[in-house]
């Protein structure tokens, strides 16, 4: 049996990407990053083998998506109208804050493979195929990111 129907393999798996993106990305660039993602899985979608495993697949092109984001935002100018001002989340919730910033802190690794655990819900070897590495050093990438994030949130 071959791969599903491109319709199909989308509908099974929008929502873990989408999760995904926007956790990554934010909001803002989640839908772009979305459409990114899928039109390059279209594009390739021919060519995968029937014992693809088609989550991990997908997931690994989000990532790289997402990645490219982010490279493109560290080269990019920002407006200075558009820097928050001093304490201007103070409206967000305390704890939602301060877990997403802490987030964010992370080294790219460790806040790709937290990400693609808990926010796309894969498992080790889904984060390891999508992520190019093995399973322990994806079980170990989320470990260290729980531990930093324990350790900043304890602090707060």
């Amino acid at each position: 049996m071959g791969v599903p129907p491109f319709q199909k393999f989308l509908e099974e798996h929008r929502d873990r990407v989408f999760r995904f993106l926007v956790a990554s990305v934010g909001p803002a660039d989640a839908e772009d990053c979305f459409q990114e993602t899928f039109m390059a899985a279209l594009r390739a979608y021919p060519r995968l083998r029937a014992d693809s495993n088609l989550g991990a697949w997908v997931m690994t092109i989000a990532h790289r998506k997402a990645l490219d984001v982010h490279r493109a935002r560290a080269r990019g100018a920002v407006a200075v109208a558009e820097l928050p001002e001093r304490g201007a989340e103070d409206g967000a919730r305390d704890g939602e804050r301060g877990l997403w910033a802490a987030a964010r802190g992370l080294a790219a690794r460790q806040r790709h493979a937290l990400l693609l655990r808990f926010a796309a819900d894969l498992d080790y070897a889904d984060i390891a195929a999508a992520m190019g590495t093995s399973p322990e050093a994806a079980r170990q990438s989320v470990s260290q990111a729980l531990k930093r994030l324990r350790r900043e949130l304890d602090d707060e």
